[in-house]
């Protein structure tokens, strides 16, 4: 089961966090920094949500303790401080979401859920969706035990939409991380990428590419008998 380690100084809150979540991972709990940092030297812990606002060491402090460190957990910032300064310094100290109070803990489950996806994606480099994978390691994907051939630029556009599912991305984003800054590619060129990992796919129940007018593409996934 994964676990969750909420660190927070309002006794309130964490406790209210920890019943909202236990249901469905294991919730360790932390007043502090000081005492995540300990409960880390002995805990196994997937995922940390952490408030900014509290004694000993607060959230930044912790964040950057850990970033120095080399860990890349990752970490969703809880806070009643909306301003832009605080949301900057957060996440310029290393978190990887940023939610504000009050929470609606139907969304920080969404915001878990995707966070530790993409943690095991980045750890694997593998994603496998039902009978879909694919391996970045060796530029490979399979559906139904089938490999189906993929240049390379194919690959990275189909990894980065079922890395980031549910994500709009623009023409624009997709030309500059796919094809590069420097570019000369006119957005037809993804349009016609889309078509062919559409045909490719088109037996694959798992996932589509869809279009979003005016703004873009987005991977949608599916749940199967097999994904469930």
């Amino acid at each position: 089961m994964v676990t969750i380690l909420i660190v927070e100084d309002e006794p309130t809150v964490r406790l209210l966090t920890k019943a909202k979540l236990r249901s469905l991972y294991k919730v360790l709990e932390a007043e502090n920094g000081e005492d995540a940092l300990q409960v880390l030297d002995h805990e196994h812990v997937d995922l940390l949500v952490v408030d900014i606002q509290m004694p000993k060491m607060n959230g930044y402090e912790l964040v950057r303790e850990l970033r120095d460190c080399g860990d890349s957990r990752p970490i969703i910032m809880l806070t009643a401080m909306t301003s832009f300064g605080h949301k900057k310094e957060g996440f310029a100290s290393g978190v990887d979401d940023y939610m504000t109070k009050p929470i609606d803990y139907e969304e920080l489950i969404w915001r878990i859920e995707a966070l530790l996806r993409r943690a095991k994606i980045a750890n694997e480099n593998k994603i496998v969706i039902g009978k879909f994978s694919m391996e970045q390691s060796t530029f490979s994907a399979q559906y139904n035990g089938k490999n189906i051939p993929l240049t390379n630029k194919e690959f990275d556009l189909l990894y980065k939409f079922l890395s980031y599912p549910g994500v709009v991305f623009t023409k624009q984003q997709l030309m500059d991380e796919i094809w590069g800054y420097d570019s000369d590619t006119e957005y037809d060129t993804i349009k016609t990428y889309i078509s062919r990992l559409r045909n490719k796919f088109s037996a694959c129940k798992e996932f589509e590419l869809v279009s979003i007018r005016g703004l873009g593409y987005k991977a949608i996934l599916h749940e199967t008998e097999e994904c469930s």
